[in-house]
């Protein structure tokens, strides 16, 4: 399929910037600052590499297996996989199709250790592939991939974390007015927030749902990469560290599409355009943050699967600010923590030891439709 070249070196956009009290045009001029000292490097020269030691070939069996599963897993038919569109095709593929037809392309962005992870992070989250819960929306199977930029090697056994809000625009995990939902029972949701460990070629793979959106900014997933962390034996991590954060996108036309589905298009709040979101556009100026994405089934209804590379400095990390961790007894909020004005400290001493969400998905999607506690995002292009 003709998916956009390799491309290595955005930085992608990692606060939760459209918030009650958070400055947009602050984080836009810091991130402006760090391209500015990045610069235009010429990553793609990785692909030849990637490529050559077999890593290329490996993805792609391993993204036409994760696509199998999901569509077993949803006792979807044997159909075809359906691609069109800039970040994905602009043909259909049937089952037929050599999977390195489909699956081959990566599109890579750089994620710096310098910029912000939002104003909702959590610290204490779980160690899971499947980060949906009870929540409704379009399923989305993501592969991530993250490699070393000064190497090219695939980065092996770090942590990646991913979070984004639901499809009603809300974060899991925080209590606050902005977040669409200021019930204190919303410190302790942690749907649509986890962590996976990364494997020999530097592969972490998520069940999700795709994102919603909310006022001032266009439909994003966070993602973080934590080299060194406490694991406990819940299966939760603890750490006051982060190598790299960031922001992934998606085609605007999969957004409208997915705006269109049920609980979706319940969400009363304005929705922001790829291109009216200056971080996006940011992000643009030197890589492709946009997730390549195939249709499972005959519809965006039936899921999509997206992947996408990050390249990272390993050698880089600095302390991180959570709005909240996640304990045994639930989620506390941090007081000078991840909301604007907190400055950038560790969670309070101690760990997380909840219990283990099961993450059972609801037998009837509607019943769960409304999300009006927890955080679930949708991912979109563009």
């Amino acid at each position: 399929m003709h998916l956009s070249s390799l491309l290595l070196g955005a930085i992608a956009a990692t606060a939760v910037t459209a918030h009650p009290g958070h400055d947009i045009r602050a984080e836009h001029a810091e991130r402006q600052a760090i391209l500015d000292l990045v610069g235009r490097s010429d990553y793609g020269r990785c692909a030849d590499k990637l490529k050559a030691r077999g890593v290329e070939a490996r993805a792609v069996a391993r993204r036409e297996e994760l696509a199998k599963k999901i569509m077993r897993k949803r006792n979807l038919e044997a159909r075809s996989i359906y691609a069109r569109g800039t970040h994905h095709s602009n043909a259909t593929f049937t089952l037929q199709t050599p999977a390195s037809e489909i699956f081959a392309s990566t599109d890579f962005c750089f994620l710096s250790p310098e910029v912000t992870e939002g104003p909702y992070y959590v610290a204490g989250e779980y160690i899971r592939e499947d980060i949906t819960e009870d929540q409704a929306g379009v399923d989305l199977a993501l592969d991530l991939q993250v490699y070393d930029v000064e190497t090219c090697e695939p980065v092996p056994n770090v942590y990646l974390e991913i979070w984004h809000c639901n499809s009603t625009g809300v974060y899991s995990g925080v209590s606050a007015n902005g977040n669409g939902n200021g019930d204190a029972s919303n410190l302790n949701a942690t749907f649509l927030r986890g962590l996976q460990q990364t494997d020999a070629d530097g592969i972490a793979q998520f069940e999700t749902l795709f994102p919603g959106h909310y006022t001032g900014r266009a439909t994003h997933i966070h993602v973080m990469v934590h080299v060194d962390p406490t694991v406990f034996p819940n299966n939760t991590i603890r750490s006051t560290t982060a190598s790299h954060v960031g922001q992934i996108y998606f085609d605007q036309d999969l957004i409208t599409e997915v705006e269109a589905e049920p609980v979706y298009n319940t969400n009363t709040q304005k929705l922001t355009l790829n291109s009216d979101d200056m971080l996006h556009q940011q992000s643009l100026q030197v890589g492709d943050p946009i997730v390549n994405y195939v249709y499972l089934g005959s519809t965006v209804s039936e899921g999509l699967l997206g992947w996408i590379g990050f390249g990272i400095n390993t050698t880089l990390s600095r302390d991180v600010s959570a709005a909240a961790t996640f304990y045994e007894s639930g989620g506390v909020a941090n007081s000078n923590g991840g909301f604007p004005g907190g400055h950038h400290g560790g969670p309070p001493s101690g760990f997380p030891t909840g219990v283990r969400p099961t993450g059972v998905r609801p037998t009837n999607a509607s019943s769960s439709a409304a999300a009006t506690a927890a955080p679930a995002c949708n991912a979109k292009k563009n």
